[in-house]
């Protein structure tokens, strides 16, 4: 079997594979790869579901220049530059608060928060032991977590030390393991639903769990702000709010916004219906816009219920 990296050539012929539905197996024969390679290549790029040749080889690329510095040898702890000793740990329980929230292993998290709040990105497993008040067993245990889902890295120093990272591409890998989280839940939620029945209890769970990640992964992928969230959701209230269809002018007219933002704003809600949820954006016969129950919050046995009242 020919060895080296997957090339971006090799990558299309996994997402065409993917999207024609074949096998990990079958997609490594056409590659002449064992079948782990594409196994662990999907895996680390979103899943079945979710996986996209561009996207791929941008985090492979990634992580192939992380690789390549050789951190200088550093203080373990930063200068202060002034700041108040009191706001920055106040501020830091609340990331790790924060982290915790999103999911994370509260030591995980505490790991996270120090180094992502560390001047230089990266401290040895002695200095997070030593400035968290942990055992060296507690930070082994959390780093390899926090590597396994791709949110920190190993590096040594000029000193020969190994140090734990996080960089410039902390978001790329935030987001990516993001996405391919919510790929993964989706697609084994909606394939036990499958499996179960989406007419009983627990087919009906799974079926409403899977849509939710799957609009949420879509979300992801389509490159969805904070700002066009809440300019997209201004506008549907506007919509509830005067409870009949209007305009784009009349839309502007009202929120005191131009053109130009409100027609954004209505592409957003148009183009990742998940935001909008448990209603959807309608464009009427008259060029007007109003909004309706959004059909995909129910599932099918909620559907069938709802028709025969």
């Amino acid at each position: 079997m020919p060895g080296g990296r997957l090339t971006p050539a090799d990558r299309e012929q996994i997402a065409a594979g993917l999207a024609a539905g074949l096998e990990y197996a079958e997609i490594a024969r056409r590659l002449n790869r064992p079948t782990s390679t594409v196994t662990r290549e999907v895996a680390r790029n979103s899943g079945p579901h979710g996986y996209r040749a561009d996207l791929a080889t941008r985090a492979t690329h990634a992580r192939a220049r992380r690789r390549k510095p050789v951190l200088p040898a550093v203080a373990p702890l930063d200068d202060n530059h002034g700041r108040d000793a009191t706001a920055v740990a106040a501020f830091e329980e609340q990331f790790v608060a924060m982290v915790v929230e999103t999911g994370l292993q509260r030591m995980a998290a505490r790991v996270l928060a120090r180094l992502y709040l560390t001047d230089s990105g990266s401290l040895t497993a002695a200095d997070l032991a030593q400035s968290l008040r942990v055992s060296p067993a507690s930070i082994s245990k959390a780093v390899a977590y926090l590597e396994g889902i791709d949110l920190l890295q190993r590096k040594r120093d000029t000193r020969r030390r190994e140090r734990y990272v996080v960089d410039d591409d902390f978001q790329l890998r935030a987001w990516t393991a993001s996405t391919r989280t919510n790929a993964m839940w989706a697609s084994a939620s909606l394939r036990g639903a499958e499996i179960l029945g989406p007419h009983t209890p627990a087919g009906a769970r799974l079926e409403y769990l899977g849509q939710f990640f799957e609009r949420l992964h879509q979300d992801m992928l389509n490159g969805v702000t904070a700002a066009t969230v809440g300019d997209a959701l201004t506008v549907l209230a506007a919509l509830v709010h005067a409870g009949r269809p209007l305009s784009a002018q009349e839309l502007a007219t009202a929120l005191g916004w131009t053109a130009d933002r409100v027609g954004e704003a209505l592409r957003s809600a148009a183009d990742s219906p998940g935001m909008a949820d448990p209603v959807a954006l309608r464009h009427t016969e008259t060029g007007a816009y109003d909004v309706i129950a959004r059909p995909e919050r129910l599932t099918t046995r909620q559907r069938e219920a709802l028709s025969s009242l």
